[in-house]
């Protein structure tokens, strides 16, 4: 399948997923686009199986984190490759191969799954030999003929530099770090409720408990995006170090994932007509149905599209993350990346909380200092991330150190 893929990219000169991320804003700016024509929003419920609604709330935020998942698993192998590359000598990659005299049978498997020369089956072999359209028997032949290939280092083998970059790992740690991403999201929300919860007699953080229930019901209060990401860098830390993998290397393509899963994620409050801007009667702001709105704002038809804005800037950091990840990666100090995502989406978020409503205020002591939670929240990540970069680069600079694909 990746052979087949990678040809199909080779012909087309992009990247498969290009397309699927240009089809997916124009599907999003059509149906924004009808509704300022007509100021109406689409059935929050995509489709119901079986009576069960599917909400268009689910669908376009698992597909972005499926989208931004697929992307960061190119940029993984991105990284294998280049790696591979500058350690296999390319006198090894370009060998036939049948120059390795393995048998028809096995020469024929890997032909039909596009493994043509050596180095393709000794790149796939670093990432996983379990992997191989072979069985057992014939994955140990093949083995026996990469160990007697002249050139062909034992490490490469046992343990490939480039390993660490197989993107599976985007797949199989995905899980773990969405199930920490959502506890960690819930319990932001639950330790900030929005002061619009008070329909549903949550005004503080002691009601969730005194209400068990209403913890594990998310269809009367939702998510919190700094609390996810705090949940979902654990659960990805778990996995890294389960794995032996390099924790902050992965953050820094994971963020670009991240950012990208944002951009079409925060649709998901355009269906529900939630966490809208302060009323406005600018051209592009949206309509919000009256049972939708805040009492306070009872009266007002027309809001600032919060969503949009949000959506907006994280295509904004993605484009610049994947720029950096792809072009300027050897430049980068690890971790980098990961810092920079968290900047631009804190300075987004304290641009965002100037026109947002029902956000929960910082109270000291019964004070309310007339601040968001997230404002606050995020000036203390955007500081402690810019700083954590600058002294990091001004001893990079003292040392005279170097960054190599390798290294990373």
């Amino acid at each position: 399948m990746q052979g087949k893929l990678d040809s199909l990219e080779d012909r087309l000169g992009f990247r498969i997923y290009w397309l699927i991320i240009g089809l997916g804003l124009l599907i999003v700016g059509v149906i924004f686009i009808n509704h300022l024509i007509t100021g109406v929003t689409p059935d929050s419920t995509a489709v119901s199986i079986f009576g069960l609604p599917v909400f268009w709330y689910g669908v376009v935020i698992m597909g972005g984190i499926a989208l931004g998942a697929y992307v960061v698993s190119r940029l993984a192998r991105d990284r294998a490759v280049a790696v591979f590359n500058e350690i296999v000598p390319q006198s090894v990659q370009d060998r036939p191969l049948d120059s390795l005299s393995l048998s028809k049978s096995i020469e024929k498997k890997l032909r039909e799954h596009h493994y043509m020369t050596v180095g393709q089956l000794l790149l796939q072999w670093g990432f996983d030999s379990g992997n191989l359209p072979l069985d057992k028997k014939e994955t140990a032949v093949v083995g026996k003929k990469l160990r007697q290939a002249n050139g062909v280092e034992r490490e490469w083998l046992s343990n490939a530099p480039w390993r660490q970059w197989n993107p599976d790992h985007v797949w199989n740690g995905l899980v773990v770090v969405l199930i920490f991403a959502v506890i960690g999201a819930r319990l932001y929300h639950v330790l900030t409720p929005s002061p619009s919860m008070a329909a549903v007699g949550i005004e503080s953080p002691l009601d969730y408990f005194r209400n068990p229930a209403m913890l594990i019901n998310l269809r009367a209060g939702g998510l919190g995006i700094y609390g996810g990401l705090a949940g979902g860098a654990l659960g990805a830390w778990i996995y890294a170090k389960r794995h032996n993998l390099s924790l902050l290397n992965w953050t820094d393509i994971g963020v670009v994932g991240v950012a990208l899963g944002q951009v079409f994620g925060r649709w998901g409050n355009f269906f529900n007509q939630e966490l809208y801007g302060r009323p406005s009667n600018l051209p592009w702001a949206i309509t919000i149905d009256p049972q939708h709105r805040l009492p306070a704002y009872a009266g007002f038809e027309r809001f600032h599209p919060a969503f949009l804005y949000e959506s907006l800037w994280s295509l904004f950091a993605f484009i610049i993350l994947y720029v950096l990840a792809k072009r300027y990666s050897s430049r980068l100090l690890k971790g980098e990346l990961t810092a920079l995502y968290l900047i631009f989406y804190a300075v987004g978020r304290i641009l965002l909380e100037t026109v947002r409503l029902d956000s929960r205020t910082v109270s000291i002591a019964g004070l309310d200092l007339n601040m968001a939670v997230a404002t606050l929240v995020s000036i203390i990540i955007a500081v402690v991330a810019a700083v954590w970069v600058i002294v990091r680069r001004k001893k990079q600079s003292a040392s005279g150190g170097q960054v190599s694909v390798a290294s990373k």
